[in-house]
């Protein structure tokens, strides 16, 4: 069993954040949640010095409003600027940061605003370790909802071996509890079990909940874009922590 530690969650009461938060208390540590609506803004800094006192490690899983990249970009580059500030100041360890796998294959988009968040994560004074996962159970709804033009949804085609928030939550909490990365420290992957059709389990998931929307699939505009997602380019490599539950699993489960 890892010794104790005084761990920050910066997106506490997100969707990563919450199981994580959870979990590292049920493991002994001692929690310090940080979200704006607990008074910690990792964008204003307001709060942050007297949430980071005594910490030794930070689990980055915040997220900004937007899912456009300039918007996205900002509110990641922004944060992250203030975690490794305020963290250096107050003797911080290290940071683990969750990331997108495959996002280093965009040059645009919100792919793209998750690799500047990588790159000023790993240029800040604080040892950093990237966390990719793969999309979330969670999200498909969000995306159902996102797509949604009266009685159709149009999802995005995508291959992707979706993993559930818990599951991230899982591999971030021992990477914060664990040694301090060495430079140049491999990015770790996590996904889950199988390879799922995006537009499969939104149908699956509509049927579950009883909605009467139509999925409809679509290629993304970006034809780069397009081909990352419908080729298999999302898909984890061989090195990933891969974990369940499946999605069916889930969907048994949340609905």
């Amino acid at each position: 069993m890892a010794a104790r530690k005084k761990i920050a969650v910066a997106g506490a009461t997100g969707r990563v954040g919450r199981p994580l938060v959870e979990l590292l208390r049920a493991r002994g540590h001692d929690v310090v949640p940080m979200s704006r609506s607990l008074g910690v803004d990792v964008i204003t800094g307001d709060g942050l010095a007297e949430a980071l006192e005594g910490v030794e490690a930070i689990v980055d899983v915040a997220t900004g409003p937007s899912p456009e990249e300039g918007p996205a970009t900002e509110f990641f580059t922004r944060a992250t600027h203030n975690l490794q500030e305020f963290g250096a100041k107050a003797g911080v360890r290290q940071i683990v940061v969750v990331s997108i796998i495959a996002t280093d294959k965009f040059e645009s988009g919100y792919g793209a605003a998750k690799v500047a968040h990588e790159q000023a994560m790993l240029a800040g004074p604080l040892p950093a370790r990237i966390l990719r996962a793969a999309q979330f159970h969670e999200l498909v709804g969000q995306l159902v909802e996102w797509g949604a033009q009266g009685d159709v949804s149009y999802v995005p085609k995508m291959r992707s071996q979706l993993v559930a928030a818990s599951a991230v939550a899982e591999v971030a909490a021992d990477l914060a509890t664990g040694p301090e990365p060495a430079a140049g420290a491999p990015i770790v992957e996590v996904a889950g079990p199988r390879e799922e059709s995006l537009v499969d389990v939104a149908t699956r998931l509509v049927a579950k909940r009883g909605d009467t929307v139509k999925i409809v699939g679509v290629s993304d505009p970006d034809g780069r874009a397009a081909e990352v997602y419908e080729s298999g380019g999302m898909l984890p490599g061989p090195g990933a922590n891969l974990a369940g539950p499946t999605f069916d699993e889930w969907l048994a489960t949340t609905f």
